[in-house]
């Protein structure tokens, strides 16, 4: 942020209509108005958040990839794919849970509980999931690996790009960006698969036989992939991804993030000069301005400047700090998941302290909770089958030849079975009401029928032979599964004259 108020005070206001004038030129310099982009080689690194990004990234990419392909009984005229989005079914399949149109509040609260998600991990530990869980940062990740397996490490890279193209350097760039294709076209491919039954798709995509709109998207998606994970990189945290921007405003003091604790790093100098220094009682820092802090980092930048908007907390600066602490005999976490207040505490001689429990998050931990809750209840005491009852607008009621008052109804019942249904209609609330089903002898059982993931309307009369009835009654419409005793209400009114 210091870097960016910077750059806005000594950048010239340039006036409407002159954005290619620099008022400090003679008119005769075409420098850009911004740097170019300066590439980025990171150097490999071991340690502990290397093999936490290790984990996530083989955990991550195992389940997009292979998760199309994992199957799960639901029973006759059901997919059996454990994860679907069925478009033309109007299904959502996750394992034993099924979703249907009707229920897109569930996908509200899904978004719900990731957007408060975000925000709790963000007061914890700043941006931790772009360090780790972000796409971005996954498939770059594996992308970074291929490059380094073909075309070796940090040195070697730099020092063929500052060479002459050969014949072995133009194969080994071939063979990158042929495993870069792969890498980006299979991504493509397993994300159509989670939109049609997995194997019969592979085998329509190798034999030509599938839709067009798959190819389109495998293309577009291998594109995507290709350009942002293999050639972007870094500019996509910095430039596109609008998080960087929203998060400083949810974080606070108490927040962990990779720091460079420079109350201890400082002053920096040589190994020998330190010891030079602490011999003499003067102070030394730890740090020896090694710079393998910034060769490690993913976006280049130097942690010991302080908080910057490139730097998206991956801790592999960490790793490669730790890594010199221990050749040179100086405590490890020189760089550090630090919070502004220890850095404060330290400085003032006061021990450290972390202090997760504070309001923001006990606010977003019970948001996800309460959101949770209430989705998991639903889902829970749902049912497979709903009933909505419409009451005729005109006439609200008709008075038949023997007295009676009739009212009519449409009802609808939705079956979400993939199988045919019966299900019997009794009306609660009017006393000596008759209940008739239009299509159905009078006197029947009041039996209804619902095909497979169907919904029909039946034409119901209510007759009430009392006379005794308010203007307005409240009645209620049940309908029972007959095979499984399930149970569905819908309420309205029934209308009578006035003084009736």
């Amino acid at each position: 942020m210091d870097a960016i108020c910077a750059e806005r005070e000594t950048k010239p206001i340039v006036p409407p209509g002159k954005e290619g004038f620099d008022p400090n030129s003679d008119g005769g310099d075409d420098s850009p108005l911004y740097a170019a982009r300066t590439k980025v080689y990171p150097q490999s690194v071991t340690g502990t958040f290397r093999r936490i990004k290790w984990a996530v990234l083989v955990v991550t990419l195992g389940i997009y990839y292979l998760l199309p392909f994992v199957r799960w009984n639901r029973g006759p005229n059901a997919p059996d794919q454990a994860v679907l989005i069925d478009f033309p079914g109007r299904r959502f399949y996750f394992f034993f849970i099924e979703i249907w149109p009707q229920e897109v509040y569930f996908f509200t609260g899904l978004l719900i509980v990731a957007a408060m998600a975000l925000f709790l991990m963000n007061a914890i530990a700043g941006r931790v999931w772009c360090g780790y869980l972000c796409p971005q940062t996954v498939w770059t990740d594996l992308f970074l690996a291929i490059e380094r397996l073909v075309e070796g490490d940090r040195r070697v890279r730099m020092l063929a790009d500052a060479g002459p193209w050969t014949f072995g350097r133009a194969a080994r760039a071939a063979a990158k960006h042929f495993l870069w294709l792969m890498v980006a076209w299979w991504t493509g491919g397993a994300w159509v698969l989670y939109f049609a039954d997995a194997p019969t798709l592979v085998r329509d995509l190798a034999t030509g036989h599938a839709p067009l709109v798959a190819y389109l998207w495998i293309g577009i998606l291998t594109f995507t992939t290709y350009a942002l994970a293999g050639h972007m990189r870094e500019q996509v945290c910095t430039y596109m991804c609008p998080w960087p921007r929203i998060q400083a405003a949810l974080t606070d003091e108490h927040a962990l993030n990779v720091t460079y604790r420079h109350d201890r790093g400082e002053p920096r100098s040589s190994i020998k000069k330190s010891e030079q220094l602490r011999q003499q009682g003067l102070p030394a820092g730890d740090c020896i301005d090694c710079l393998q802090c910034v060769h490690v980092c993913p976006t280049g930048i130097d942690i010991r400047n302080g908080s910057q908007l490139e730097c998206i907390q991956c801790g592999l600066c960490i790793d490669a700090c730790d890594n010199v602490m221990a050749k040179i005999g100086r405590p490890a976490r020189l760089i550090a998941y630090d919070s502004d207040v220890n850095i404060k505490r330290r400085m003032a001689g006061q021990a450290p302290l972390t202090q997760l429990m504070r309001a923001r998050t006990i606010l977003y931990a019970s948001i996800i909770a309460i959101v949770g809750s209430l989705m998991l209840y639903v889902l829970l005491t749902r049912h497979d089958f709903s009933v909505a009852v419409i009451h005729d607008r005109n006439p609200l009621f008709v008075r038949l030849t023997d007295g009676a008052i009739r009212n009519g109804y449409t009802l609808r019942v939705l079956n979400k079975r993939l199988e045919p249904r019966r299900f019997a209609l009794a009306v609660d609330g009017i006393a000596g009401s008759v209940v008739e089903i239009a299509g159905l002898p009078l006197g029947s059982a009041n039996i209804i029928e619902v095909g497979p993931d169907q919904t029909r309307e039946f034409r119901v009369l209510v007759s009430e032979y009392t006379f005794a009835l308010p203007a307005s009654a409240p009645v209620t419409f049940h309908l029972t599964d007959i095979d499984s005793g399930e149970r569905a209400s819908a309420a309205d009114n029934f209308r009578a004259p006035q003084g009736d």
